[in-house]
């Protein structure tokens, strides 16, 4: 049952980060349901989303554009460090600790996604789209993505906006691509630290794969409203259970 659970939860969170994000809401605490410490669902649930990344990042490759003169390769660099940063964060994170966060965590990200296309409007156009603004800001989101991915995406496109940026296939290409190589240093990174829970992880990994191709097109015919309010309720019931917890 802990496996169907899990595959059932992947599926979904496949499905919904292929569209709108907001998968971790569903892995990690499933992962965490299953009785599985925080710290190695958090590190097992990174893992388990990164086929479906990968997948998006390919498919937004041609949209890709720099931001304030810095390529693509610099910007992959500086999420590379910031994405290790996180995850080396997480590592000396005592798991009580985490564990005391994590609910915290749910509801910053639910927060996000929440307010999230409204943050992005107002903060556009409202800081100095220099080469060190892009730098420090990206560093620091990146930090937040390799310790805690929940809501990476609605803060990497808010980021983008705050930047300047104004294609919006061009900043959901750079969201998919920098959460892509994000949670691919922070498997790596938990992977060689042994937190990762591999039978868990290769079942999700298998689901959200599946759940990315077969949720998208249902997803598309939902009311983005409908869906990004499902989202949110999701992730409030989870903040509220682990703070009960």
């Amino acid at each position: 049952m802990s496996f169907l659970l899990l595959a059932v939860a992947a599926f979904l969170a496949g499905g919904l980060n292929a569209v709108a994000g907001g998968g971790t809401f569903l892995t990690l605490p499933a992962l965490i349901f299953t009785g599985m410490p925080p710290i190695q669902a958090n590190a097992t649930s990174a893992v388990a989303v990164l086929p479906g990344y990968i997948g998006s990042a390919v498919s937004f490759r041609k949209d890709l554009s720099p931001v304030a003169g810095i390529g693509i390769p610099g910007l992959l660099v500086v999420g590379l460090l910031g994405g290790l940063a996180g995850a080396l964060l997480l590592l000396v994170t005592p798991a009580e600790v985490f564990r005391s966060i994590v609910p915290w965590l749910l509801l910053i990200a639910t927060a996000l996604f929440a307010f999230g296309p409204k943050l992005a409007l107002w903060l556009r156009g409202r800081a100095a789209n220099s080469r060190l603004t892009v730098v420090v800001s990206l560093f620091v989101v990146s930090i937040y993505g390799g310790y805690f991915n929940g809501g990476l995406g609605i803060l990497l496109l808010a980021l983008f906006s705050l930047l300047g940026m104004v294609n919006l296939n061009s900043m959901n290409g750079l969201k998919n691509v920098l959460s892509a190589v994000l949670a691919l240093i922070a498997a790596v990174t938990f992977a060689a630290a042994g937190i990762v829970e591999w039978p868990e992880a290769a079942i999700m990994m298998v689901a959200a794969t599946l759940g990315g191709y077969a949720g998208a097109s249902v997803a598309r015919r939902l009311p983005p409203a409908l869906l990004r309010g499902g989202i949110v309720v999701v992730g409030l019931v989870m903040a509220v259970l682990f703070f009960m917890g």
